[in-house]
């Protein structure tokens, strides 16, 4: 049985049938090309007896029935790659899907190496080739093609299988924990609040002064409240390469603004270029002391970077050993944390990571484990490792 959905009765009737199944694989379709906004267009919800599409766009339609689906904590909600859907669902419902499994962590867990896309696993899993002729397709154009119909059902129906295939995967080897672990970062809140006074920490730091990085810090985030407010891309207020030049020259006039290379002809009149010019100068204001440090640039592995070469040998022996993506294991700045560290904060050190890594790599620091080469693979020798 499958449906298009566009009335809020037709919805809640079929939220109520999923409610009473133990999972349900969701999915959406949006479009965030023209706005900061994710603009929700469909949403598929499949549970192992129907398959419907909610047209998100529908005159009246009310979601309240599917965030209730959404934050039942009796029916598993099973996404892949999930924290934009999650995302979708925090902004325009205010709560977080719980509890959840997203397929794209568990097949990273299960050996299906990094960040595999939905098709490649559902290839790899079931056997049935996905046609993805409709995956950049304009889902706010209405009616829906039987293109897209078909295409947007697909993913949530052989989701099913490949959920399975991978739950069974996991208690065979006793790994479901792990990926529950995973999935807290998922289902908090913090992942999906954007502080507009954090934001400078995602840009390229190419600046070295305190003064260039005050007016950086306070641009970013005046540019974060404006994208927001008026719900267009951030590089539709400013793009980031004017934002490094107006750190770097801080420009204290409209004309010395409009000299500037990465501003549009006419830019400075506006008022965007009447706030900028004013943010130039409170960050110009601003007593030395009060300035922001500008932090150091660490040097490649400070020093260890044949520690860290180390241990990334050690690090891609695991993941093929064990069958586990190395991605999920550790990332680069994680081993360099290592490296220089034996107590770093970091997740290769704590729950199931250092069991099957962690612990390893401080014994290989510290010479009490040491690899050779035995045929072509690389093995551990000296004290016994865990077993996963």
């Amino acid at each position: 049985m499958s449906d298009i959905i566009a009335s809020t009765e037709a919805l809640a009737a079929a939220c109520a049938r999923f409610a009473r199944h133990e999972f349900v694989t969701v999915d959406t379709e949006f479009m965030r090309e023209t706005t900061y906004w994710p603009k929700l267009c469909i949403i598929q919800i499949a549970s192992e007896e129907e398959a419907v599409i909610v047209d998100a766009e529908a005159p009246g339609l009310d979601l309240a029935p599917f965030f209730q689906l959404m934050a039942d904590e009796t029916v598993l909600k099973v996404f892949h790659a999930a924290r934009q859907d999650i995302e979708i669902v925090w902004h325009l419902g205010g709560i977080l899907p719980h509890p959840i499994f997203d397929s794209q962590v568990a097949a990273m867990v299960c050996g299906f190496g990094d960040s595999i896309s939905y098709d490649q696993l559902v290839g790899r899993i079931t056997g049935h080739s996905i046609d993805k002729t409709s995956r950049f397709t304009d889902w706010s154009h209405r009616p829906l093609t039987q293109h897209q119909i078909d295409y947007a059902l697909a993913d949530v129906t052989h989701l099913r299988d490949v959920y399975k295939a991978l739950r069974d995967q996991l208690e065979r080897q006793s790994r479901s924990d792990w990926v529950s672990e995973e999935m807290k970062v998922l289902t908090s809140v913090d992942t999906y609040q954007v502080d507009p006074e954090q934001v400078w920490k995602r840009l390229k730091l190419r600046i070295k002064k305190p003064l260039q990085l005050a007016v950086l810090q306070e641009l970013a985030a005046w540019r974060e409240r404006e994208a927001q407010a008026r719900d267009v891309p951030r590089g539709r207020v400013i793009k980031d390469d004017a934002i490094y030049e107006i750190a770097e020259q801080h420009p204290a006039t409209a004309e010395a603004l409009g000299r500037l290379r990465s501003i549009p002809k006419g830019f400075e009149r506006s008022r965007v270029g009447e706030e900028i010019l004013a943010i130039v100068q409170r960050a110009s204001s601003l007593p030395k002391d009060k300035l922001p440090k500008v932090p150091k640039t660490r040097p490649a592995s400070e020093g260890n970077g044949a520690a860290v070469d180390l241990l990334k040998v050690l690090l891609k022996m695991t993941s093929e050993e064990h069958g586990v993506a190395a991605k999920v294991i550790a990332t680069v700045d994680e081993l360099e944390a290592i490296a220089n560290d034996d107590k770093a904060d970091v997740a290769p050190l704590a729950g199931w990571r250092r069991e099957l890594f962690g612990e390893n790599a401080l014994k290989l620091k510290r010479g009490e484990l040491a690899m050779r080469l035995d045929g072509r693979r690389v093995v551990l020798v000296g004290e016994p490792t865990s077993e996963a």
